[in-house]
């Protein structure tokens, strides 16, 4: 054999030699049992109890975002964890059970008013951002307000991009409490809490394009009486449902809040409760979910999430009584998840209390 057809055979098994340990090497990479290189998608519950966050995430909103996750936003707490006031708790999940903290929606606090919290955030997808309406008060306000924030994440941080109006401006007493609802190229908000004065009650005034302004505060219209608060509200086929809160919502272990619902084929109503008693007047409304042994005050509820089967959930707080304080000293309100039915065009939770034991988790 010439010294050049020993090169070229040993040059041939040394190509031969790195493709068969290449080989090997891609045949191991892709083996079952290799777990490094394995990257498993996240696993969805089958199964849930209540409280699906804690220990608090008070009168919660609840956004499916674009980028596929469903955020949580509550109102400004103190978790008694060390960590001062959240300037709106922002939370996130794939399947309304498993929520993880995201951090805060403000890194400083809204400078239009001198003193308040930011209460009963509403977050919505409007013209490719994401707004945030929020109350300015403190317990007792006199003159509370309202005011609007933009992001262009869901989980901020939100800019803040001032006031709406207070409630010596739109002559509402204690506006706070606000919901944003858009329908045939208009943006409405509606808004509105507890009080006994003649000008009491939720009403619901016409945004501007942007958002951003009210188009005439004289022409509010008010949807229902002062003994609700926490408005949200539900399209669902040929009818406006009007979900609101009443009763007490931060007594801790005592406190007495439920939610009523109303229904109208317009959104300006009028809106009957199931016995067609009109809720401008005290009193009226068709109970939907109350406090029971374990859990008190549930109430404030987000907007409704549907499933991939058109299963309809709802998410709102409650105060376990047995441990009903954070070492802050403010309720415990977690956030609990329930499934709604509907039963002749009316919401129904089952047995009207909140879920206390294993069931069936949303899909999606």
């Amino acid at each position: 054999m010439t010294i050049k057809q020993f090169q070229t055979l040993w040059k041939g098994a040394i190509r031969y030699a790195l493709l068969f340990l290449l080989f090997t090497a891609c045949s191991k990479s892709n083996a079952p049992g290799n777990k490094e290189e394995e990257k498993p998608l996240p696993t969805q519950p089958t199964q849930f109890n209540n409280p699906v966050f804690e220990p608090v995430l008070a009168d919660p909103a609840i956004i499916k975002a674009a980028d596929g996750w469903f955020y949580g936003y509550g109102t400004e707490d103190n978790w008694g964890d060390g960590q001062g006031n959240r300037l709106v708790p922002v939370i996130r999940s794939l399947d309304l059970v498993k929520w993880t903290v995201v951090g805060n929606a403000f890194t400083i606090k809204p400078q239009w008013k001198t003193d308040g919290g930011i209460w009963a955030p509403d977050v919505v997808l409007v013209n490719n951002k994401y707004y945030l309406y929020y109350s300015y008060s403190v317990w007792g306000d006199t003159n509370p307000g309202i005011g609007v924030a933009v992001a262009g994440n869901p989980a901020g941080p939100f800019v803040d991009k001032g006031k709406l109006f207070l409630s010596n401006e739109v002559g509402v007493p204690n506006t706070i409490d606000p919901f944003y609802f858009a329908e045939d190229d208009k943006k409405y908000l509606f808004f509105g809490s507890y009080s006994t004065a003649l000008n009491q009650g939720t009403y619901v005034v016409e945004l501007g394009e942007d958002g951003f302004l009210v188009k005439n505060l004289a022409s509010k219209v008010k949807i229902a009486a002062g003994d609700f608060e926490a408005v949200m509200i539900h399209k669902r086929n040929n009818y406006y449902y009007f979900f609101g809160s009443k009763g007490s919502c931060c007594n801790g272990s005592a406190s007495t809040y439920q939610v009523r619902v109303a229904r109208s084929t317009s959104l300006l109503g009028p809106y009957l409760d199931k016995d067609g008693r009109n809720i401008t007047e005290r009193g009226n409304g068709t109970l939907l979910i109350a406090g029971n042994d374990k859990y008190a005050g549930p109430g404030h509820n987000s907007r409704i999430m549907t499933d991939k089967n058109g299963t309809d959930w709802l998410l709102y707080h409650a105060i376990l009584k047995s441990n009903p304080i954070v070492p802050g000293g403010a309720s415990r309100r977690t956030l609990m998840l329930d499934k709604i039915n509907w039963i002749g065009d009316w919401p129904v939770i089952e047995n009207e209390i909140p879920g206390d034991m294993l069931r069936k988790a949303p899909e999606f």
